[in-house]
């Protein structure tokens, strides 16, 4: 737990059933880069990146943003490999035991 009472990072995360078959059907280089796209997020001071320039300190071909501009607490989609996939994913904020849920992954 931190000062402000909530715990940090590392964040704990789920996938839903199909997210995770998805994941498991892609090739294992790209699953590699599913892998090190979690490991940024699970590790990250805020899953939902706020702020002008959050996701700046993610490895080059990674970026952050909101899947609905109107939503800010909303799901988010992390674009890997160039913007070549994807992980749509929401932060549930809960004083005991918060967690990101992968809802979906994708690759093309």
């Amino acid at each position: 737990m931190t000062d402000e009472g909530f715990m940090g990072p590392p964040w704990q995360m789920d996938w839903t059933l199909n997210a995770q078959a998805a994941r498991d059907i892609l090739p294992e280089n790209v699953r590699k880069m599913v892998d090190a796209a979690r490991a940024e997020l699970v590790t990250a001071a805020d899953p939902y990146f706020r702020g002008i320039e959050a996701d700046a300190d993610l490895p080059d071909g990674m970026r952050v943003r909101p899947v609905e501009s109107s939503r800010p607490k909303g799901s988010r989609i992390f674009l890997f490999d160039g913007g070549n996939g994807w992980m749509i994913y929401s932060f549930i904020r809960r004083v005991e035991d918060p967690q990101i849920i992968v809802e979906e992954v994708f690759w093309q």
